[in-house]
């Protein structure tokens, strides 16, 4: 089945609303996002390692949605290997690559902090229709420091929106730097207490954490601090009041939550 692009849903991006996104590229690196990624794929460098590890996770045919999906790399992998996929994406730069690269995707210009607004549609034959976002979904992703990168506050909100869109047992994948040199920031905008918290309170559940998109175990000493009750837990002092040398903590982690 081929999509169309669907941009004639104003309400689902409120421009009073900026993310940490819009704020370090203002809206138009779409093609210069895209031309990162094919050099590096030029480079013999494996650009699908998302794409992989969320094909691993679920049943072929499995209807996918690509939470910040930019330039569309890893839902057009995904389409590739036999799921049905939904790009959604606040930036339109970034979905008009996407677009032109794949019609065999449903892009979607969305704040993902807007999902759940009321929409109404332009034309009246398509009144009623529910968004292409909508779900059920048997796997969410968020790669590429999309949780990160939201507008500051709107965390717990987004999370709630996308696990009511997941399927029972369904899963959100989410990877996310957890300091600076793992992310276009300055510092995290918060930890992996914050975002299990967050994802509790949604309703969802830690099914797997690991360091990188390849399966790399995540380190014994993060999980025992930030999941008193995971059986790999040991008596480490709190991260935050420890001094460690460099490379003791992750930088990155790549979390499956189930619902």
């Amino acid at each position: 089945m081929r999509y169309s692009w669907d941009v004639d849903a104003p309400e689902h991006v409120d421009p009073s609303v900026t993310t940490r996104w819009e704020s370090l590229t203002a809206g138009g690196s779409g093609r210069r996002y895209a031309e990162r990624f094919a050099q590096l794929a030029a480079a013999g460098i494996d650009v699908h390692g998302e794409a992989a590890f969320c094909h691993a996770l679920v049943p072929a045919g499995s209807r996918i949605l690509d939470a910040g999906c930019g330039t569309g790399r890893v839902a057009i992998r995904l389409a590739e290997l036999g799921h049905r996929c939904v790009g959604v994406d606040v930036d339109a730069s970034m979905l008009g690559v996407a677009r032109d690269r794949s019609a065999a995707v449903r892009w979607v210009l969305a704040d993902l902090a807007a999902l759940d607004a009321p929409v109404a549609f332009g034309s009246p034959e398509r009144a009623g229709i529910p968004p292409a976002t909508d779900g059920p979904f048997d796997l969410i992703v968020a790669a590429g420091n999309v949780i990160a990168l939201l507008a500051p506050g709107t965390e717990a909100a987004v999370l709630h929106g996308l696990a009511r869109r997941l399927a029972p047992g369904g899963l959100l994948v989410a990877g996310f730097g957890l300091d600076a040199a793992h992310l276009p920031l300055p510092a995290a905008p918060f930890g992996l207490r914050d975002y299990d918290g967050w994802c509790a309170a949604a309703g969802l559940t830690l099914d797997r954490r690991c360091a990188t998109w390849q399966g790399t175990p995540f380190g014994p000493r993060e999980t025992g601090n930030d999941h008193p009750d995971h059986p790999d837990r040991d008596d480490y002092d709190d991260r935050d009041d420890r001094d460690d040398g460099p490379g003791d903590t992750p930088g990155y982690a790549v979390s499956v939550h189930r619902a």
